[in-house]
């Protein structure tokens, strides 16, 4: 009888399914993506009538040991199995089946498998994989399942596709592994002995002789040296043969199998033609030339025949005494010394000096350290000095001395390493300026003023004159350019002039440019700190240099120096004016020069900067820029609002001097320098737009100004009379490194 339909029953079993699609192909399986096949449920995700689950984890259920996926946590751990199996050999008489050892491999990771058989010689059979890396199925009727690692234990028969394999042992790791798993190991067994491996050992034994024969290895030999080879330099006198002439020959020697070969060193237009070789590759006997031999008279080994007739059905064996052995002598690494004669076919050959390999491997192998080369060619005549013909006049005396050198005239070589070490790097000119004046007797000439510019990167130097007001002489350029010969030296001679250095050139130095007497007055203050900083290119202004001549004074002189700081001092605050020390170096029996003394006076000297009038050196900025006709000021506030990544209003000064490099802003370097260190704040940075504001002469011009009052302010680097940086000299540091103290002053 049918039960009632109450409520809350029914019939239809889709009645509360969400899932109605259909089950895809492809799944993962420990974290792999693969293809499940014909193993995929019905719709909605059931299983199908008769289908069961497999399990995704062979090992560890899921939410067991680590997080990760089964490939990474069980990478490159493969647990390895000892087996065999038997195979039957069917219609031999030998053997009736074989005994076939294997590895059996399990990788962890993927739970597959694989079979290898290990390769033994001559086998005959097919060796290597037997199965290659899968997942193997277990024997019908579970072929729905794989193996895993709960189906392995030592000293079991395991199915792989209707073949039994016999596992006998495993390695330590799987045996740790399996112990770790909880896994009972069984003892392992023995692989039983294969007959017909067992026969062709016996075979193999009996074929060997009681009494070995004589080995000779020469792979020892060629393995250790291989590739490695004694050079030696050879000469050979072959003047006793008419137009024979002397040979120079380089010999090859191989370490590998003691064979040499020769090449000969034929120079150039010495009227022989280049052959590849002039002996061989190939062991050289000592005694040649030889008799010829007949074929098989030479070998390896001798024999003795025991009995029986000669050939084939005789007795043979081994002759350890060589009875009747022609033996030859070659020659070998140790009969090659350097100063020995060698026999090469009749040739007498002297060795006259090896490489350093061969150096180093004969004293490593037999001790030897005299390795004095061999002279075997006459000493050269002195070779004639070239005759130089003198200086004609026309051209430069290095391009006339090229066209003497070569039939092809070449250029004269510039020094290209002085030139880029040397030359205008970024806002650093590596241009030394002096002022000078001139010496004559004319009063117009001298009151001139003088700029003399040295280029360390060519040693150049060009003179200007700045032009004076109401002088009568136009400034300009004075001398172009170029480099400069010392005076007292012939024209027309053979060999190079002297010319002008960076090195001749000091503050009180006497130069005659091209028989114009100059005498240098004063420099730059890059001048005189790039001096300082290369002390040993410069002797005048290398401090320890100076020092030491001031040391070298008398006692009585001493003493005079310190009552004359005393006198100078009464307070004795160890400070005194700069032109009392001057005065007091002058004097000195040592004779200073004026750069000596200036260099004394800037190491020992307290400095103080001079204010610079902010109105006046705008006004001067304006003015040069208003002469220039210079208006790019909006281009300029442009590149540096490009350059201002944070829009902050402020730049660099290094920034900033290279965006006036850019444009080309018509003032000199001291003057930039001032006007930016007038606009820098706290952080050294400048407010861009307040200094282009100021020195924009179109919207804010600035109160005009006097010539005079330009010159005057210009006069720094005009070589004017200008207060001295140096104003006060710490004379107590002087006095403490030259008479080492400075605290009995007094007392003398």
């Amino acid at each position: 009888m049918a039960l009632p339909m109450l409520p809350g029953n029914s019939v239809n079993r889709n009645l509360g399914k969400d899932k109605f699609h259909k089950s895809q192909h492809f799944d993962y399986s420990n974290g792999v993506a693969m293809m499940v096949g014909s193993e995929k449920p019905g719709i909605g995700g059931e299983l199908l009538l008769g289908q069961g689950t497999r399990p995704k984890y062979s090992l560890f259920p899921k939410g067991e040991g680590s997080n990760a996926p089964a490939w990474v946590a069980f990478d490159k751990q493969v647990l390895c199995f000892d087996a065999y199996f038997q195979e039957a050999v069917p219609q031999r008489r030998e053997e009736k089946y074989r005994v076939r050892k294997c590895k059996i491999y399990f990788y962890l990771e993927d739970d597959t498998i694989q079979v290898v058989e290990p390769e033994l010689k001559n086998s005959g059979i097919p060796q290597g994989t037997l199965i290659r890396r899968h997942r193997i199925p277990l024997p019908a009727p579970k072929d729905d399942c794989f193996y895993n690692v709960h189906h392995f234990n030592i000293n079991q028969e395991i199915v792989f596709y209707n073949r039994t394999f016999m596992i006998t042992d495993c390695d330590p790791f799987t045996r740790n592994f399996l112990i770790k798993m909880g896994v009972r190991l069984i003892p392992p067994a023995s692989t039983p002995a294969d007959p017909y491996s067992t026969h062709r050992q016996e075979m193999e034994e009996n074929m060997k002789p009681l009494r070995p024969y004589e080995r000779i290895d020469t792979l020892k030999q060629f393995l250790e040296h291989d590739r490695k080879v004694l050079r030696f330099y050879c000469y050979w006198d072959d003047t006793e043969r008419m137009f024979g002439d002397p040979r120079e020959l380089i010999l090859h020697y191989f370490l590998a199998d003691d064979t040499m070969e020769i090449y000969e060193v034929v120079l150039p237009n010495s009227g022989r033609d280049a052959v590849p070789k002039f002996l061989h590759r190939g062991k050289l006997p000592k005694h040649a030339p030889i008799p010829k031999r007949q074929p098989g008279e030479i070998t390896d080994r001798t024999v003795l025949n025991v009995f029986g007739p000669v050939g084939q059905g005789g007795r043979y064996i081994l002759d350890s005494l060589k009875t009747g052995a022609i033996e030859e002598e070659f020659y070998k690494d140790c009969d090659l010394t350097i100063g020995g004669v060698i026999n090469v076919w009749g040739r007498r050959m002297l060795i006259c000096d090896c490489d350093n390999f061969t150096k180093e491997y004969y004293r490593s192998k037999y001790g030897i350290e005299d390795f004095t080369p061999v002279s075997y060619q006459a000493s050269l005549p002195p070779k004639a000095p070239r005759q130089v013909p003198p200086y004609t006049g026309f051209g430069s005396e290095e391009d006339s001395l090229c066209s003497c050198q070569g039939l092809l005239p070449k250029p004269p070589q510039k020094d290209f390493k002085k030139l880029m070490e040397k030359d205008r790097q970024g806002l650093v000119s590596n241009v030394l300026r002096f002022v000078a004046k001139m010496l004559t007797d004319s009063p117009v000439d001298k009151e001139r003023v003088f700029i003399i510019y040295v280029y360390l990167s060519d040693d150049t130097i060009a003179v200007f004159e700045p032009p004076q007001r109401n002088s009568g002489v136009i400034g300009g350029k004075f001398l172009k350019r170029g480099r400069v010969k010392k005076p007292g030296q012939e024209l027309f001679k053979s060999e190079m002039s002297e010319y002008f250095t960076a090195q001749d050139l000091y503050v009180g130095a006497r130069l005659d440019l091209n028989n114009q007497p100059f005498q240098l007055l004063d420099a730059d203050e890059f001048t005189f700190s790039y001096m300082e900083q290369h002390a040993e290119e410069f002797p005048k202004a290398n401090i320890g240099t100076i020092i030491s001549k001031v040391k070298s004074i008398s006692e009585e002189e001493q003493k005079k120096v310190k009552q004359f700081f005393t006198t100078s001092d009464p307070s004795s605050t160890g400070f005194i004016p700069y032109e009392s020390f001057r005065t007091l170096l002058a004097e000195m029996d040592v004779r200073l020069s004026e750069h000596e003394i200036i260099t004394l006076g800037r190491n020992y000297s307290l400095r103080e900067q001079s204010e610079v009038d902010l109105n006046l050196a705008l006004a001067v900025a304006q003015d040069q820029l208003k002469k220039k006709n210079f208006e790019n000021f909006t281009d300029m506030i442009r590149a540096f609002t490009h350059e201002d990544r944070d829009r902050s209003g402020h730049l660099s000064s290094k920034e900033a001097q290279i965006i006036f490099k850019a444009f080309r802003l018509p003032l000199s370097d001291d003057l930039q320098q001032a006007l930016l260190e007038k606009f820098q704040d706290e952080s050294e940075k400048i407010d861009y737009h307040a200094f282009l504001s100021s020195i924009n002469w179109r919207e804010n011009p600035a109160p005009a100004v006097l010539p005079d009052v330009t010159v005057k302010f210009d006069a720094d680097w005009r070589g004017d009379a200008a207060d001295p940086a140096v104003k006060t000299i710490n004379y107590s540091l002087f006095l403490e490194d030259v008479f080492g103290s400075a605290t009995n002053i007094n007392d003398s």
